[in-house]
C-alpha cells in the first residue's frame, strides 16, 4: 500500500479500509489503551505493589530474628541465670555503708603486718557515686622495704571485699623506700541511694531536653 492510498483513507469511513490499515489502527489503539492504563490507573497499584513487597522483606527478616529467638529461648534464659550468678558473687564483693569502716581497719592493718609504717592514710571526705555502687579513694603514704611493700600489694589483692591500688609512685631515700598510691575501695549503695541516683539521673536527663 502506497503513501498516496494512506493518505487517501477516510477516518469517517474505516469500514472500507483495507486489511493492512485496520489492523495497524486496532494496534494502535490497543497500546494507547494500555499506555493510558498504565499512567492513569495501574501506577498507583504498581505503587502499592512495590511497598508490599518492601513490607514482605522486612516482615521475613524480622520473622527470621524472631524464630531463631525462639529457637535460642532456653539457652538465652541459661546465659542469663549465669550472669545473675556472676554478678551476685562479685556482688558480695563489694561492702555495705555498715561494713566501710572494717574495710579501712583491714587495708590499714595489711600494711603494719608487714612492718609498713603509714605517713598517710587519709579517705576522701565524699564519696564517688555511680549506679549501684560508690567509690571511696583513700591517699596513702608507707614506707618500708621493697620486699614488704611487694607483699603488701599482694595482701590488698586477696583481701575478700575489692579493693586496687592506683597512682603508684615509689621513691628511695637511703635504703628506705617511700611509697604513695591511691587505694580505691568500692561499696554497693542501699536501695533509697539507688533510687536518689536513680532520680538525679532522670532529673539531669529530663533538664537536657528542656
Amino acid at each position: 500500500m502506497t503513501l498516496d492510498e494512506l493518505r487517501g483513507l477516510n477516518l469517517r469511513d474505516v469500514g472500507t479500509w483495507p486489511l493492512l490499515p485496520k489492523i495497524a489502527a486496532l494496534l494502535l489503539i490497543f497500546v494507547l489503551i494500555v499506555a493510558a492504563g498504565a499512567i492513569f490507573d495501574w501506577k498507583e497499584q504498581y505503587d502499592a505493589l512495590e511497598k508490599s513487597q518492601s513490607e514482605e522483606v522486612q516482615l521475613r527478616a524480622s520473622y527470621s530474628s524472631k524464630k531463631a529467638k525462639a529457637i535460642n529461648y532456653d539457652l538465652y534464659r541459661a546465659q542469663l541465670v549465669e550472669i545473675e550468678q556472676a554478678f551476685g558473687a562479685l556482688l558480695k564483693q563489694l561492702p555495705n555503708k555498715a561494713e566501710m569502716d572494717a574495710l579501712l581497719t583491714d587495708i590499714n592493718q595489711a600494711g603494719l603486718g608487714r612492718g609498713l609504717q603509714f605517713d598517710l592514710f587519709k579517705p576522701a571526705s565524699q564519696e564517688r557515686m555511680a549506679d549501684f555502687y560508690a567509690e571511696l579513694p583513700i591517699n596513702i603514704r608507707i614506707t618500708g622495704s621493697y620486699h614488704d611493700m611487694g607483699a603488701f600489694a599482694s595482701d590488698i589483692a586477696q583481701l575478700p571485699r575489692i579493693v586496687t591500688l592506683n597512682d603508684m609512685a615509689i621513691t628511695n631515700d637511703k635504703g628506705v623506700l617511700a611509697m604513695d598510691a591511691v587505694a580505691k575501695t568500692y561499696r554497693y549503695l542501699d536501695e533509697d541511694e539507688i533510687a536518689k541516683q536513680r532520680r538525679a539521673a532522670r532529673e539531669a536527663k529530663e533538664g537536657g531536653k528542656k
